[in-house]
């Protein structure tokens, strides 16, 4: 059995963020990078290919002040610094960062074969829990996956601005490319 210690040095957590509405010419799609975080991975066997046999579990960690915006692509103009600061704010706001300063994933099941997994678990954001399915995939010592988070059901009411005309797509798309 191997446990692997994960975090920023092992790889890249992201999220992606859509636009909807009249006015979602004026917005960003954002790539969010999770710039700290932690979580430990544990595998039957000394590799990747193993993690549908018992024993495998998963835990990740990231606190919502750790999510820092890398890029927005599309809208009217680029995306400033300043505009950076402002989405960083509204998203510890959204987030409600100072009751619930951290989201988590404990993933409970894996199962597939050929390098091709599904890994079930709990994610938790904004204090509340529901279930979440990542797709996976492994590659000699890489592990790279995502899975499509759809806000409202964590009770999250997307972002929105000039009275509703711009707004946030309820659902999110985050990935992850690990080196173990």
């Amino acid at each position: 059995m191997a446990t692997i210690e994960l975090g920023p040095d092992s790889g890249r957590l992201l999220v992606k963020t859509g636009r909807s509405g009249l006015g979602r010419r004026a917005g960003h799609d954002l790539t969010i990078e999770a710039a700290r975080w932690s979580g430990t991975l544990t595998l039957p066997g000394d590799t990747a290919d193993s993690a549908t046999t018992e024993g495998f579990s998963a835990a990740v960690t990231v606190p919502v002040d750790g999510l820092e915006v890398r890029e927005g692509t599309g809208g009217v103009r680029p995306l400033s610094d300043q505009d950076r600061a402002e989405i960083a704010k509204n998203l510890r706001k959204v987030l409600d960062a100072a009751r619930h300063p951290e989201i988590t994933f404990t993933a409970t099941r894996a199962a597939g074969s050929a390098g091709e997994y599904s890994v079930d678990g709990e994610l938790t954001v904004a204090g509340r829990t529901a279930p979440l399915t990542l797709r996976a995939r492994t590659d000699d010592d890489r592990v790279r996956g995502d899975a499509t988070v759809k806000q409202t059901r964590w009770g999250i009411k997307p972002y929105s601005a000039f009275f509703g005309a711009l707004k946030l797509a309820d659902e999110v798309e985050v990935s992850f490319d690990l080196t173990l």
